[in-house]
């Protein structure tokens, strides 16, 4: 009885394609698929709410108001918007704490503008940016004791 230990062709060095193959096809697929999505933008929107109260603008509160041009406003007066970074500068440097600066911007400016925004004040002395919301259109709040009539809330 003799036994055959192989063909004698020597050992075969061939790589397995499949999961080359395999790996290229998902990439394909996902490429197929984000790429469309990355160039026709992103489309950003404020935020709205529904159960929103107003409260009156504390002493210490800064409102950063962005118009449909661009043009900023720190607690409703106009300042050249060359000037912002100077201003936001003056304001908070003196301050200790509540370095919180309200930015509250058109809802027609684009995204990049506001990011533009954020990035200066950023750079100033402010610490925490927080965004003032709007009432959703043709809603009321939902939420028990609320009185759309009164100004202020508590």
């Amino acid at each position: 009885m003799a036994m055959s230990a192989g063909g004698g062709e020597g050992v075969k060095a061939e790589p397995n394609v499949t999961p080359m193959i395999d790996v290229m096809l998902v990439l394909l697929i996902i490429f197929m698929i984000v790429v469309p999505a990355l160039t026709s933008g992103f489309q950003a929107t404020p935020p709205q709410g529904q159960n929103l109260k107003s409260h009156p603008p504390e002493d210490e509160d800064q409102i950063l108001g962005i118009d449909r041009n661009g043009q900023y406003y720190i607690n409703t007066k106009p300042i050249r918007n060359e000037d912002l970074a100077a201003q936001v500068k003056k304001i908070y440097d003196v301050r200790q704490i509540d370095k919180i600066m309200y930015i509250k911007a058109d809802r027609n400016l684009d995204y990049a503008k506001v990011l533009d925004a954020v990035d200066v004040i950023a750079k100033n002395g402010v610490r925490v940016t927080g965004m003032i919301a709007d009432q959703a259109p043709g809603t009321e709040s939902t939420v028990a004791g609320d009185d759309p009539t009164q100004k202020g809330g508590k």
